[in-house]
């Protein structure tokens, strides 16, 4: 049984767990130190990048002929 492939390469797979990485961090430090609630723009882009990382990890998993023949 062949595992199937996402639909990030392994460099934009790379790129979007840096992302991630650096959003989240960002996050509490702007929260920190700032007086608004900008901080959430990070929390939300951070959500939405692991958002991409969980579906592509969901596609990597699923068996290659699972897949709908289009």
């Amino acid at each position: 049984m062949h595992q199937g492939s996402g639909f990030l390469s392994t460099r934009q797979r790379r790129l979007a767990w840096l992302g991630f990485v650096l959003a989240a961090a960002q996050a509490p430090v702007s929260a920190r130190f700032s007086e608004d609630s900008s901080w959430l723009f990070s929390l939300c882009v951070a959500l939405m990048v692991a958002t991409v990382i969980i579906a592509d990890d969901a596609a990597r998993r699923r068996p290659a002929d699972a897949r709908s023949s289009e």
